[in-house]
């Protein structure tokens, strides 16, 4: 048997072509995990240290921007239920936005992370960017459909949730 024929007959614990498309695959979520990771972390840590955001009013305000989107939006009901109190719904969104990225980071209850943040990115969707013309030019459904992967595989690999399953089958 030549070397070449062996490289495609072999298992995926060794090396060769093989091995290293089983490697990439394993480990294709995580760049994905990692960059809406550290955005959601981000966005969660921007809302709460931006003085303008937490107000009910004013330019930069998360109560500036529902009134601002309200008609706008594909439900506004669910604007009108961020109006009854905005500042403490910017707060949810940003611990949302916070406990979801480090979720992702970590690969701490991944699925549940990722369904987390869908649900986040579905809502400002469906309200802030809805308007959006043409709708890729709004940057929500794009999340939204990024979250998905990470909904349906969780975190395979360099992940607590890995590290718990390989505990678990001991």
């Amino acid at each position: 048997m030549t070397h070449s024929m062996r490289t495609d007959t072999h298992s995926p614990h060794t090396d060769g072509p093989r091995d290293w498309r089983a490697t990439a695959t394993r480990y294709a979520l995580l760049p994905l995990r990692l960059f809406l990771g550290v955005t959601f972390l981000y966005a969660g840590l921007d809302k709460l240290t931006d003085s303008a955001f937490m107000k009910d009013s004013g330019p930069g305000s998360i109560g500036e921007t529902m009134r601002a989107v309200r008609d706008s939006s594909a439900v506004p009901a669910l604007v009108d239920l961020a109006l009854n109190n905005p500042v403490a719904f910017g707060y949810a969104i940003a611990a949302g936005e916070l406990l979801v990225g480090i979720g992702a980071l970590l690969g701490l209850l991944t699925r549940l992370a990722a369904l987390g943040g869908a649900l986040i990115s579905l809502s400002l969707w469906l309200t802030v960017s809805w308007a959006s013309d043409p709708y890729y030019y709004g940057n929500d459904l794009p999340y939204l459909m990024s979250w998905l992967p990470l909904v349906l595989a969780g975190a395979p690999v360099l992940s607590l949730d890995a590290l718990w399953r390989a505990r678990r089958r001991r």
